[in-house]
């Protein structure tokens, strides 16, 4: 069970009284800890990583590599070298798909899906074109789960799997858990399927949201590479990680090049150091990871099966309370059973515009993403020119709920 006072971790309370944040999907709330972390660094030992020999600067090195480790126990990585500190999601993801591009064949292909963020469509979608080969986009029924899946979304459709992925597969990427439709989709299973089909495709994991709603064990989960963001888990924007697996990263190129990754420059050649400094060329957001490691730390504190409880329950009540209030009014995105989502919910009014919604609902300080939610793609399939998403997470109470749907009868009203 999560403590009744976890709000007062989260200072932003306390300064705006009143707040209903309901877009964690889009960034969580950053836990007082994470900017106290921070301001030490800048305030008390502010020095570059990884080259002075004074005592401020191993002191920064030594908290820098501190969030590796935190990252790894958070995740469940064999070792803290697995762990590349990125820019974020997008940026792990990237410099996987660049890297990746030089050696795939016009013969391959790379699979995708149309739930993806644009983070994992857009890399993949150009990657293709520059290695000039296939690129296939699986489809996604109206109950939310991927057309790969079997019809109760619990297990992989290997004949409709096979369509997708053969052993010309080069790389496949996916969502653990798509923003927008938030249907609980069985990663794990379909991830071996597609390694049991396609042994060397490199499969790639976005786990954005799911790292703070389900967690993530990387070990169990089979993928290549897993990237996630900081700012997602109560953590600082502009920082995040790409797990990889030890043999992957050795296989990976360097797609940056600058100091700190080299080992040895010369005029004929440069040589590189292992992952996964290899790939952190110039200098990182030092401050970014060391919050990063005091987020992980937070989320650390409570188990998966306490926050996704606490989320649906929330996320259930939601829904009945949206369909108690406006009926045909409005329709939910995702599969309507509450057991299979995670903790948002994405619906549109039929006479009403999102944004219109999202901005009626702002005068009474109520914080809700409306518009594709950077998957455009996704949004066409099922002909939505735009819908609005409420996200939850660990500081959000029913009262946040009763608040959303008397925002939302207002929004009837004027609109």
């Amino acid at each position: 069970m999560l403590p009744s006072n976890i709000r007062n971790r989260f200072p932003i309370f306390a300064k705006i009284p009143g707040l209903v944040y309901l877009d964690s999907a889009a960034t969580s709330l950053k836990v007082q800890e994470v900017l106290d972390a921070e301001m030490t660094y800048y305030t008390e030992y502010s020095a570059n990583v990884h080259r002075g020999i004074y005592r401020l600067a191993e002191q920064a090195t030594a908290a820098y590599e501190d969030a590796r480790h935190a990252v790894a126990e958070l995740i469940s990585a064999s070792s803290h070298e697995e762990i590349v500190i990125t820019s974020g999601t997008t940026g792990g993801i990237n410099l996987v798909a660049n890297a990746l591009v030089p050696k795939i064949r016009m013969s391959e292909r790379i699979v995708t899906t149309i739930m993806e963020h644009h983070s994992n469509f857009v890399p993949w979608q150009q990657a293709a074109k520059r290695a000039q080969c296939e690129f296939a986009v699986i489809p996604v029924r109206v109950d939310g789960f991927l057309d790969v899946f079997s019809a109760d979304g619990t297990a992989v459709d290997e004949g409709k799997l096979s369509e997708y992925v053969t052993t010309r597969t080069r790389v496949f990427a996916v969502t653990a858990l798509s923003n927008t439709l938030g249907t609980l989709q069985p990663i794990r299973q379909l991830v071996k399927a597609i390694k049991r089909i396609a042994p060397n495709c490199t499969v790639v994991v976005d786990a954005a949201q799911a790292v703070p709603f389900t967690g993530i064990n990387v070990q169990q989960l089979g993928a290549d590479f897993v990237a996630f963001s900081a700012h997602k888990i109560f953590g600082p924007t502009g920082v995040g990680v790409l797990w990889g697996d030890r043999y992957a990263l050795d296989l990976l190129p360097p797609s940056q090049f600058g100091g700190e990754m080299v080992a040895h420059v010369a005029v004929e050649e440069t040589t590189y150091k292992k992952p996964p400094l290899k790939f952190e060329a110039g200098t990182p957001n030092i401050a970014g990871a060391i919050g990063m490691a005091v987020a992980a730390r937070f989320l650390g504190e409570f188990s998966a099966h306490d926050i996704r409880k606490h989320e649906s329950e929330l996320v259930s009540y939601c829904i009945d309370g949206l369909r108690d209030a406006f009926a045909n009014e409005i329709t939910i995105m995702g599969t309507p059973d509450v057991a299979k989502r995670a903790g948002l919910v994405s619906f549109f009014f039929r006479n009403a515009h999102a944004h219109d919604v999202a901005q009626i609902l702002d005068e009474d300080h109520i914080c809700v993403r409306a518009g594709h939610h950077c998957a455009m793609p996704l949004h066409n399939r099922f002909s939505i020119p735009a819908s609005v998403r409420a996200s939850f997470s660990i500081y959000n109470t029913r009262e946040d709920v009763d608040r959303l749907l008397a925002g939302l009868r207002k929004v009837r009203e004027v609109l």
